[in-house]
């Protein structure tokens, strides 16, 4: 024991982490977190619904993106707080699960997360919290199981209008509900010419021609591209042919530049035209074999040089060169032609057929379209619009609507839309917390509250009184959930009505998917209590290499 005249000895101070670094913990970080998510919340909360607003967005190149798609929305913004971040994951695997609920999955995290923050102030385990909402997100999955209307395959006509209506609903909120009658129908004709079993939405081919009007799209029953680069010759060469040959290759057919530098020694004049009569015999056999197969239309991902385009116009065959990868598969895959690495050996089994091929003007571009597939497995819309940034948010539209229709026909269960399945499940969570004692009753209770926020804002964004339409809302769902459990904001008519009767269908995946995302977004927020930043990943500089001394 020290002497009162002795100094107090010293603890020496351990340092662990690098200089430099920046740590954060306890409760203030969460809350910390807590706010960003809000934050990023606020600025996609208006995107929501039919009524929803539009962002545009810079980017650092100057490009321009006017969008109200959320996943779009989230990938734009850059987000660099590391917790926020987590919105921006579950939006892009809300997008590529279902394509649809992707601004509703953010919003329902973030409302989760401002439920509780005031549990989290006032000293409530994290992990409590993380229990309830697992316990409510299981309940309310469940809840939606028991719920969803299922629809018979076997009845196509029925079949067919329960996708329409799905497909419908996903483009309420879209630049394109104004035509969403005109594009219902392509996009469900686009998926039911699927495999029906694989449902590839690479498949479904999108190109974008700008000029004309919305309504100037098109779907084709096969394979659309634009015309690829062509050489002298090209204007020779027949542009269509009733059941034609088509031989799909990747093989280049044209002749080889010299290297530079390259040197041959030869003794005699004959020496040296022996040297370019083989090369071009070489070439001239390729062409006599693709011709000897049969083919009349020759499709390479490789160039085809001027030679061979003038040699193939000579005959009656048609050629195109430099062919995209994916457009390529999809011929292959609605021709049943096989994609070939040499010409030696090629014969009239590896080429594939179709009703009809022909180029064709669309807008002002050519392309190549193979009707008529005999595997047809494929197509492809093209669309069109004024403004690139319009067609672009067209496509983006249309995808959502693609991967919506395709899960209704995998699924086969629809919810009702517009609030409906929200409000039911907030009020099966109210009566089902009212039995759990302790804090789990609170941290339920919650959880139903967040998920009013859905129809809230679909009426704030459309400029209703919300606290009259959310008050509607809970008195018809309380007093008779059977009855009125379909019962959620409908725009159009400005009022609280029956949307199952008014067709406003989802697939319940997508509520499925986006209840069980966020709610596991709002539980890995609330189990970070430290961040520890080191200052490489603060300095923009330290990314590359090490700075000279």
């Amino acid at each position: 024991m020290a002497g009162r005249g002795q100094m107090p000895l010293m603890r020496p101070q351990v340092i662990v982490l690098k200089e430099g670094t920046d740590t954060s913990q306890g409760v203030p970080q969460l809350l910390s977190n807590i706010s960003a998510c809000l934050a990023v919340c606020d600025t996609i909360r208006t995107t929501l619904g039919p009524r929803g607003m539009d962002k545009l967005i810079v980017d650092a190149q100057g490009r321009v993106t006017i969008s109200n798609d959320g996943a779009t929305i989230m990938k734009l913004l850059e987000v660099v707080q590391p917790a926020a971040r987590t919105l921006v994951d579950i939006a892009r695997a809300q997008d590529a699960e279902v394509g649809d609920g992707t601004t509703s999955v953010v919003l329902l995290a973030g409302e989760l997360l401002k439920e509780v923050r005031e549990f989290v102030e006032e000293g409530v385990s994290a992990q409590v919290i993380v229990k309830g909402f697992r316990r409510a997100a299981a309940m309310a999955i469940a809840r939606v199981g028991e719920i969803a209307e299922r629809v018979d395959r076997g009845d196509a006509d029925a079949f067919r209008a329960l996708l329409e209506k799905c497909a419908a609903t996903s483009m309420n909120s879209k630049l394109i509900g104004s035509q969403r009658e005109f594009f219902t129908q392509m996009v469900v004709d686009a998926v039911q010419r699927l495999d029906q079993d694989e449902l590839d939405e690479a498949m479904i081919g999108v190109k974008k021609v700008p000029g004309g009007a919305m309504q100037d799209s098109l779907l084709v029953d096969g394979v659309a591209f634009k015309k690829s680069f062509s050489y002298a010759g090209f204007e020779q060469q027949p542009k269509a042919f009733d059941a034609p040959r088509i031989a799909c290759l990747n093989v280049e057919l044209e002749l080889k530049a010299e290297k530079d530098n390259a040197e041959v020694r030869v003794a005699r004049v004959a020496d040296y035209q022996a040297v370019v009569d083989a090369e071009w015999q070489l070439i001239f056999a390729k062409l006599d074999q693709v011709l000897a197969a049969g083919a009349n239309v020759v499709l390479s991902r490789l160039p085809i040089g001027d030679l061979a385009t003038q040699y193939f116009a000579d005959r009656g065959v048609f050629c195109a060169g430099r062919v995209a990868k994916d457009d390529m598969d999809r011929v292959c895959a609605a021709t049943g032609c096989r994609v070939q690495s040499t010409t030696t050996g090629l014969g009239a089994a590896h080429l594939g057929t179709c009703a009809r091929f022909e180029e064709r003007q669309i807008g002002g571009q050519r392309f190549n379209l193979f009707r008529g597939c005999p595997q047809a497995r494929t197509c492809t819309i093209v669309l069109r619009g004024g403004a690139e940034q319009f067609i672009d948010e067209v496509e983006r539209s249309l995808h959502d609507s693609i991967m919506v229709v395709r899960r209704a026909v995998k699924t086969q269960t629809v919810v009702a839309g517009g609030g409906a399945i929200e409000m039911e499940l907030s009020r099966h969570l109210r009566a089902a917390a009212r039995e759990i004692e302790g804090k789990q009753q609170l941290i339920i209770a919650a959880a139903a509250r967040a998920l009013e926020v859905i129809p809230r804002q679909l009426c704030e964004n459309a400029g209703f009184d919300t606290t009259d339409f959310v008050t509607q809302l809970r008195a018809r769902h309380a007093q008779d959930p059977e009855r009125f459990k379909w019962h959620g904001v409908d725009i159009d008519a400005e009022a609280v009505a029956d949307l199952h009767a008014k067709f406003v269908w989802e697939p319940a995946l997508v509520k499925i998917n986006a209840i069980s995302s966020a709610v596991e977004a709002a539980c890995l927020i609330l189990s970070v209590d430290e961040t520890v930043t080191s200052q490489q990943s603060q300095d923009p500089m330290a990314q590359g290499a090490p700075a000279r001394r």
